[in-house]
C-alpha cells in the first residue's frame, strides 16, 4: 500500500538526486514553484493532499527518471520503515556482566546493532551464535532474536540466565510449580531440572536464521 508520506519523500529524494530543491524540481517541470512545498502536502482541514499524476508525469519527463525509478524510491523507504535497529551481541560474550539488566532486557549502550524487520517487543535483541556448541540446531554465525516480553510456553526455545551467571539456550520442557525442566540443544540433549528460585530470568527465542 502506498503511504502518503513516502510518496512525498520520494519526490524530495528525486529532487536531491538531481541537486534540486523541491521548488527547483517543480520549476524545472514547468509547475508552480510551490507545488511540492511541505505546506501543500496537508490541506487547511488537516487532510492529506497527494501529488497529481500530471505533476508526477511532468517531473519524470523533466528529469528523465523512469516510473520504475520513482517507485523504487517509494519502496526503498517503505522497506526501511519496516526495519528497526535491534541490539546485537555475540552469544559467547553475553554471559559477561553489563549486557543485561536484572530482568533480561539489554543495556543498549554496550551492544552493536543490526537492522531487522519490525518486532512487536520493544526490548527484543539479537544474539549471534559462535562455535559449534549448539549443533545441530544452531550453527556458527546463526542469529537468534530473543523477545523478553513474549509469553513462554512448554516447547519454546529460550534464553535462560541463572543467578550464578550461567547463560544458556535450551528448550523449555515444563514449567511446573517451583521448578523448570529444560533440554539442551546440543547433540547430547541433556535434560535438567532447575529450581525456579535459581533462575534470574528466561525469555522466548522468537526467530532464528542464518
Amino acid at each position: 500500500m502506498l503511504e502518503h508520506q513516502n510518496v512525498w519523500r520520494a519526490i524530495d529524494r528525486l529532487a536531491a538526486r538531481y541537486d534540486l530543491s523541491p521548488s527547483g524540481l517543480a520549476r524545472q517541470a514547468g509547475l508552480d514553484p510551490t507545488t511540492f512545498n511541505k505546506s501543500k502536502r496537508i490541506t487547511k482541514e488537516g487532510k492529506q493532499r497527494w501529488p497529481s499524476t500530471e505533476s508526477l508525469a511532468k517531473v519524470l519527463n523533466a528529469t528523465g527518471a523512469t516510473l520504475g525509478e520513482f517507485v523504487g524510491l517509494i519502496e526503498e523507504q517503505e522497506e526501511s520503515a519496516r526495519l528497526r535497529k535491534l541490539p546485537k551481541l555475540r552469544f559467547a560474550m553475553a554471559a559477561q556482566p553489563g549486557f543485561f539488566d536484572a530482568v533480561g532486557k539489554p543495556q543498549r549502550s554496550n551492544w552493536d546493532e543490526i537492522a531487522f524487520p519490525e518486532v512487536p517487543d520493544p526490548h527484543a535483541f539479537a544474539l549471534e551464535i559462535s562455535g559449534d556448541g549448539l549443533l545441530p540446531v544452531y550453527r556458527n554465525g546463526d542469529l537468534v532474536v530473543v523477545s523478553p516480553s513474549a509469553e513462554v510456553q512448554a516447547g519454546d526455545r529460550v534464553l535462560l540466565r541463572s543467578l550464578q551467571g550461567e547463560l544458556l539456550i535450551a528448550e523449555l520442557l515444563e514449567k511446573a510449580g517451583d521448578r523448570l525442566r529444560i533440554k539442551s540443544l546440543s547433540r547430547e540433549h541433556v535434560v535438567r531440572d532447575l529450581p525456579a528460585a535459581q533462575v534470574q530470568w528466561f525469555s522466548r527465542i522468537a526467530w532464528s536464521g542464518h
